[in-house]
C-alpha cells in the first residue's frame, strides 16, 4: 500500500474510518496513563480526528502526523482557525494553539525535530498499515518515544476472511509480537465493536473485537 492509495481516499472523501465523535476507550482510559497536563502527545496518522481536540481540551499539547494536506487543513477549518505554516525538512508544519500537525511521511520523522513526547496515542494508525509495514510502523514507535513514555493503543480484530484491510486486523497476539520487544502492554478491555461501524459491517464483517491496550516504552 502506497502515499497515493491514503491520499485518493482523502481526495473522494472515503473516509469511513473518521469518527464523527471523540472515541469512547480515549475517554475511559486515558486517565490510566498518569500523564502531567501539558504533557506532549503524540497521535501517528492523525487525519482530522477530533481526538485531538478532546486532548487539548484535557491540557495537553499535541504532536499529529499525517499524510494528507487536505486531511490537515479540514481538521483546522472545521474548528474555525487558520494555522501558522512553516517546513522542516520534508514536512510541511502546520500549527494553531496547542496542537501541531506535521503533514508527510510518519516513517521519516526525526524525534529530534519533536518536542519531548510524553504520550503516544494510536487509535487508527497501527491498523492502518498492512501486515508488511507493521513491524516497521512498530520500531519507530520505539525509536520516537522516550524511556517510560505511556501511550493508549485501540485495536481491532476480526475473520480475514471475510474483509481485507484497511482497517487491518490486529489481535492481541499480533499486539505482543509486534509491541513487546519494546513496550510493556496491557490489555484494558476488550469489547465489541461492531455495533458501532456500521461500514465495516456492511464490508461483511460479522465480529468485531475492538481492544485497548496500555503501553509503556521500556527502559
Amino acid at each position: 500500500m502506497d502515499h497515493n492509495f491514503w491520499l485518493d481516499r482523502w481526495q473522494k472523501q472515503e473516509i469511513g474510518f473518521h469518527n464523527l465523535s471523540v472515541q469512547p476507550a480515549l475517554q475511559k482510559f486515558w486517565p490510566r496513563l498518569g500523564l502531567a497536563p501539558d504533557a506532549a502527545v503524540l497521535v501517528p496518522l492523525a487525519g482530522k480526528s477530533l481526538d485531538m481536540a478532546w486532548l487539548t481540551e484535557q491540557g495537553h499539547t499535541v504532536v499529529g502526523v499525517e499524510l494528507s494536506e487536505r486531511a490537515v487543513d479540514e481538521f483546522f477549518a472545521e474548528h474555525g482557525v487558520t494555522p501558522d505554516v512553516r517546513t522542516v525538512g520534508d514536512y510541511i508544519v502546520k500549527s494553531s494553539g496547542r496542537i501541531t500537525l506535521w503533514c508527510g511521511d510518519f516513517f521519516k520523522l526525526n524525534a529530534s525535530e519533536l518536542p519531548r513526547i510524553g504520550a503516544l496515542y494510536d487509535r487508527a494508525a497501527l491498523v492502518a498499515m498492512p501486515p508488511i509495514m507493521q513491524s516497521g510502523y512498530a520500531a519507530k514507535l520505539g525509536e520516537l518515544l522516550p524511556a517510560g513514555t505511556p501511550g493508549l493503543l485501540i485495536g481491532l480484530d476480526y475473520n480475514t476472511k471475510e474483509m481485507n484491510g484497511p482497517p487491518f486486523a490486529i489481535s492481541q497476539s499480533r499486539v505482543q509480537e509486534l509491541l513487546a520487544a519494546n513496550f510493556t502492554i496491557e490489555c484494558l478491555e476488550a469489547r465489541d465493536g461492531l455495533t458501532k461501524s456500521v461500514h465495516l459491517a456492511k464490508r461483511g464483517v460479522t465480529r468485531l473485537e475492538e481492544a485497548s491496550y496500555l503501553l509503556k516504552r521500556r527502559a
